[in-house]
């Protein structure tokens, strides 16, 4: 019975300390800005290798110098209550869910072999947890790690400072990493001076960013970006910027 149990406790010490080091390093980063995420390093492995020169563009952006409209752009592509939940859309997750579970059936009765890919349902803060720590594999172990780091941002960090390192870090482009590289890469102008048509275009790229990039990429990725960019416009104006303040009950 030990040489069951000895082993079944030293993977849950080494579970223990993995999620000791995620709290640690997101402790962190309440007032120190992250140096890289996994899949920028990822990222840059690929394209670089071992050259010590590499072209991966990341410029950070404080939060405050980072135009509103590209702010509001970015919710209503990825996450428009964003402000609002505490890190997951259980809705859009059993949605997720049930989506992967009949791609799985088809597959099986076609006798397919590649796998689909996995339809995420992801929050913000669910990005930034994949994109900061795990690898870009889709399997439901993964997503399970990912819901603990969500819930780690989510309670040691302030919803902006969540959103701050997310528009910091998230892929626009291959080898353009956040919003200070990407508005250098597309328009020559600083994330503060963004204007609406621009914040919009930028917010579209979000789903397939490679392909937004270069059309070598598109031939996985089906998105139409004006179709998108329109949505993104038409929406703009009803996301909010901050938590809505929940109305204290007032006795007459």
């Amino acid at each position: 019975m030990r040489w069951i149990l000895y082993p079944l406790k030293c993977l849950l010490v080494g579970f223990v300390a993995m999620q000791l080091y995620f709290a640690i390093q997101i402790g962190l980063w309440v007032n120190l800005n992250p140096g890289s995420t996994a899949f920028q390093r990822a990222e840059r492995w690929r394209l670089c290798s071992w050259h010590f020169t590499c072209d991966i563009q990341s410029h950070w952006a404080p939060y405050d110098k980072i135009s509103n409209n590209l702010k509001r752009a970015v919710l209503v592509s990825e996450d428009d209550i964003f402000f609002q939940h505490k890190g997951v859309r259980v809705e859009d997750m059993q949605k997720a869910w049930e989506k992967n579970q009949q791609q799985t059936q088809e597959r099986i009765r076609s006798g397919a072999k590649t796998k689909t890919a996995l339809r995420g349902g992801s929050t913000i803060t669910q990005q930034l947890a994949k994109n900061l720590f795990l690898s870009s594999e889709q399997n439901y172990f993964r997503k399970a790690q990912e819901l603990v780091i969500t819930g780690l941002l989510e309670l040691m960090l302030s919803k902006q400072r969540v959103f701050e390192i997310y528009l910091n870090s998230v892929e626009w482009g291959e080898g353009i990493f956040g919003i200070g590289a990407a508005t250098q890469h597309y328009y020559a102008i600083s994330p503060a001076n963004l204007d609406i048509e621009q914040a919009a275009a930028l917010a579209s790229a979000l789903p397939a960013p490679k392909c937004f990039d270069k059309e070598q990429y598109c031939r996985k990725a089906n998105i139409n970006f004006p179709t998108r960019q329109e949505f993104i416009l038409e929406n703009m104006g009803r996301v909010a910027l901050a938590p809505i303040p929940t109305p204290k009950n007032t006795k007459r």
